[in-house]
């Protein structure tokens, strides 16, 4: 092959004065031209990458009828997010009233379905007892031709108490409005399409349930598009399915005009304790696709969640694709759409990849196959010895590990230095520290690759790192399947590509190109991933952005190569001067970290466009006349700071709030009514004793809780507003509690079936509303001090124990 010998398979030590740089998979003549080509190459696939996730231009309101508009939704969302309007609010009751009366006016079948309905996930365990709801969806139909099922558009009309909800999620409920018109002067539908707008996701995931559960229209099942926001723009992701999920995932990616998702994103949600409406209608059993836009989370469930704050561009993606997507499945016959596997997906530039789960081992085990057949001809070919691959494949984990560590505590230390990002999903300008987090992982790889490229060579750490990706690949597809593709088909490519440039003539162009197409594959694959791994996971986890960044790295190693200088057989001053040159990459990398992370300190500065969250809470026990602040700060804002100092547990005076540690200081106490238990019925038979409550606020609140001392009794059975919920067994004081959220004025009716311990069963109720203002020594915030997003958030709880 033109290369001089050295330790081949025969174990004989390479000849004197021939460095490992001059053992490369690639070493064209011309150095500095087929690096610029090859980078110019990647830089283009990069790019072609990047685009394809950019959102579409809005479509203006004096589009075709036939069309989605952004500029028409948008009116809808500014009606529906004008100011926070939470379950059971008066707010929510007009918000109602709008989606009513535009899908009425499309002459759509439409009524609300008004029930009591028990929670879906696990949003509300932290409270310690059963959650219910009074929920009030918006169910509307458009009737098909010759149904052979039911597509059901959902999305969540209400939104948290600290926000209006203009993203998360009235850019859901307006796009299901606006695709809902777009559908009724078409051609009507093959099938059923059923438009759902539900009530009580933020409290409890309680309308979906309810909906799924018991609304006749979804007894037999059918097919769910839900629609979500957790920010204010980016792309639009489909990031859950339900399983068996291949042809849900061929119509989503030849009917989605902007299809962006990866099988990856589905299983590490399915991993993640998260809800949404989506996993109501898993639990009966539907089928359907989970889609959202996610970037721009500093603003996720705070007041900055305004209309204003939207990008128009992701509304327009999420409504051209949910009606794409409802115009495929309304034509479609919807009998048979559990394939019986699961598909491997992932975007290129103009569409998605996919193909059958069936295929994921075999193509690990091929990859791995393909990286030893390279390191067998990297070991005849002489351009590595064996004790050189060994090297190579060991020394390849250093970047793997170091640079998600070193992101890590690149973060911590930018937190210490700005304490106010603990609380915030993402900064609201992370784009500086997202290139910093780049910047640090390219510097930790061309460093480590400018240490050891002379020492063990340049073919044994491409070998190497090939190898660990092609591990990774058969780990992943036995543990996560569909993420397998992230690094088996980089590997499989790299090693196909390192065959190549092995088996063609060395000097010539044709192994540079070979090695570049190689990773070209892996940019196209992984390039994409490390941007949305950015919003999904937050610079809090950059971590793993930085490991797939790290991982990237090594499918390229050939091509960084190029960027060193052929070390030859020089001596003395020229050797040196290669050595200098050859860390210029990581140099440049290292100081472009820097640089980055404090632009980024410079310019994401909070002011009163971008506060510093802060947590505050008011809790009054009306027995004994004693409040507290309460804040789940772990480390105080300034702001915060003036109201608590020590920590405390409040799990025994307000249940409701849960078990956690807070912050708490002493407060004035407001005159503020507990909730009111009163005794309907009291019976006892043998050793139980019934009775029948009911629970009123006495002001206009959030929710209500009840709960009983497991010293006083045990409850066996328990029903409220005539359903049966769960009693689970729940260690500490209080044995049984339930949560009920948008409860009634009249109150709420509750049957409890106990055994008694003590002459008297101690219950304890509270409610909850929300904003502190009017409160006694209440200082209101700063512009520069906003309000996290949290569902506590500015709550005021009124509790009291009843002795029966």
């Amino acid at each position: 092959m033109g290369a001089p010998p050295t330790q081949a398979a025969t174990g004989r030590p390479a000849r004197p004065g021939v460095p490992p740089a001059d053992r490369a998979l690639a070493r064209p003549r011309r150095r500095l031209l087929a690096a610029a080509a090859a980078l110019a190459a990647l830089a283009a696939v990069g790019t072609a990458s990047l685009l394809d996730l950019r959102t579409p231009t809005p479509t203006p309101a004096s589009a075709p009828a036939d069309e989605f508009s952004a500029g028409r939704a948008y009116a809808d969302v500014k009606v529906i997010a004008a100011r926070p309007h939470v379950a059971g609010s008066p707010a929510n009751d007009q918000v109602r009233a709008h989606i009513e009366q535009r899908l009425r006016g499309l002459g759509l079948e439409t009524e609300v379905q008004d029930t009591v309905a028990t929670e879906a996930g696990q949003l509300s365990g932290a409270a310690g007892g059963s959650t219910l709801a009074r929920v009030r969806n918006v169910v509307a139909r458009l009737p098909g031709t010759d149904p052979t099922g039911r597509v059901f558009l959902v999305a969540h009309y209400d939104s948290v108490q600290t926000g209006p909800g203009g993203n998360d999620d009235a850019a859901g409920t307006s796009a299901i409005l606006e695709v809902a018109r777009a559908l009724t002067v078409g051609p009507k539908p093959r099938n059923d399409i059923v438009f759902v707008l539900t009530d009580a996701e933020e409290a409890c995931l309680c309308g979906a349930s309810a909906f799924a559960a018991s609304h006749p229209l979804a007894a037999d099942g059918g097919v769910v598009l839900n629609l979500e926001a957790r920010g204010s723009t980016g792309p639009v992701i489909m990031f859950e399915t339900s399983k068996n999920n291949s042809r849900l995932v061929d119509v989503f990616g030849r009917a989605a005009p902007h299809p962006v998702g990866t099988s990856f994103a589905v299983e590490i949600y399915r991993a993640l304790p998260n809800d949404t409406d989506f996993t109501a209608f898993l639990d009966q059993k539907f089928v359907g696709l989970n889609s959202a836009y996610i970037d721009g989370g500093a603003i996720y469930h705070t007041p900055l969640d305004t209309p204003a704050a939207m990008d128009r561009g992701s509304l327009q993606q999420h409504g051209d694709n949910a009606l794409g997507l409802a115009r495929e499945f309304g034509r479609t016959d919807l009998t048979d759409l559990r394939s019986g596997h699961d598909a491997t997906y992932f975007p290129v530039p103009g569409g998605l990849v996919r193909y059958p789960g069936w295929l994921i081992l075999p193509l690990a085990l091929l990859a791995v196959a393909a990286v030893a057949a390279l390191a067998w001809l990297t070991l005849r070919s002489g351009r590595a010895g064996a004790g050189r691959l060994a090297a190579g494949f060991g020394l390849a984990l250093v970047p793997i590990v170091v640079a998600p560590v070193a992101a890590q505590l690149l973060w911590l230390a930018i937190t210490a230095i700005r304490p106010g990002y603990v609380e915030l999903l993402d900064p609201y300008r992370p784009i500086w520290y997202r290139l910093a987090v780049l910047a640090l992982a390219a510097a930790i790889v061309f460093t480590w690759y400018a240490l050891l490229r002379r020492r063990i060579g340049p073919a044994a750490l491409a070998v190497g790192g090939l190898a660990w990706l092609a591990l990774l690949g058969v780990l992943l597809a036995v543990a996560v399947p569909g993420g397998a593709y992230l690094t088996t088909l980089p590997a499989l490519a790299g090693a196909l590509g390192g065959l190549v440039a092995l088996r063609t003539r060395q000097t010539g162009p044709w192994p540079v190109v070979a090695v570049t197409a190689a990773a070209a594959v892996g940019v196209a694959i992984l390039l994409p991933t490390v941007v949305l791994l950015f919003p999904a996971l937050g610079m809090g986890m950059g971590g793993v952005a930085a490991l797939v960044a790290v991982l990237l790295g090594l499918t390229a190693l050939p091509v960084v190569d190029l960027l060193h200088p052929q070390a030859g057989g020089q001596r003395g001053l020229v050797a040196l001067r290669a050595r200098r040159l050859a860390v210029l990459p990581a140099g440049a990398a290292a100081v472009a970290a820097v640089v980055l992370a404090g632009v980024g300190l410079a310019v994401d500065r909070f002011d009163a466009d971008h506060p510093a969250p802060t947590h505050l809470m008011y809790a009054l026990d009306a027995g004994t006349g004693q409040a507290r602040w309460l804040s789940r700060e772990t480390d105080p804002q300034p702001w915060t700071d003036g109201y608590v100092d020590g920590v405390t547990d409040v799990g025994d005076d307000f249940p409701g709030l849960g078990d956690a540690e807070l912050r708490a200081g002493p407060a004035q106490a407001a005159n503020l009514p507990a909730p009111k238990v009163d005794v309907v019925a009291d019976s006892t038979s043998g050793d139980e004793r019934t009775l029948r409550l009911r629970l009123t606020p006495q002001r206009t609140v959030r929710l209500a809780t009840l709960h009983v001392d497991a010293s006083t009794a045990t409850v066996l059975r328990a029903e409220v507003a005539g359903r049966p919920v769960p009693v689970e067994a729940r260690e500490g004081k209080w044995g049984f509690g339930l949560v009920f959220h948008a409860p009634p004025a009249e109150g709420i009716d509750v049957t409890l079936t106990l055994r008694p311990t003590a002459a008297q069963v101690s219950l304890r109720a509270m409610d909850a509303s929300d904003g502190l203002d009017a409160l006694p020594g209440f200082r209101p915030r700063p512009p520069d001090v906003g309000v996290v997003g949290s569902h506590s958030s500015e709550m005021l709880a009124v509790a009291r124990t009843y002795p029966l």
